[in-house]
């Protein structure tokens, strides 16, 4: 293990939730060698297909509530 990161992981508890999600954000950013055109439009595909089911009715729309009570149970 790297100084570096051992000196972050003996450290996180000091640093606040907004720090820690930055650090998060950067490091994950980090493994990415090069943005993806591909994925953007894919994601902007499915959102699309995904609210004419909505709009058509074909499917119907559950409430945040419902899923978080059939998640408890």
């Amino acid at each position: 293990m790297s100084e570096t990161l051992k000196y972050v992981l003996e450290n996180m508890e000091s640093m606040t939730s907004n720090e820690k999600a930055l650090a998060a954000h950067c490091l994950l950013s980090s493994l990415e060698e090069k943005p993806n055109d591909n994925v953007d439009s894919a994601w902007l595909t499915l959102a699309e297909a995904r609210s004419k089911t909505l709009d058509s009715g074909e499917v119907k729309a559950v409430s945040w509530e419902k899923i978080k009570s059939q998640i408890v149970k």
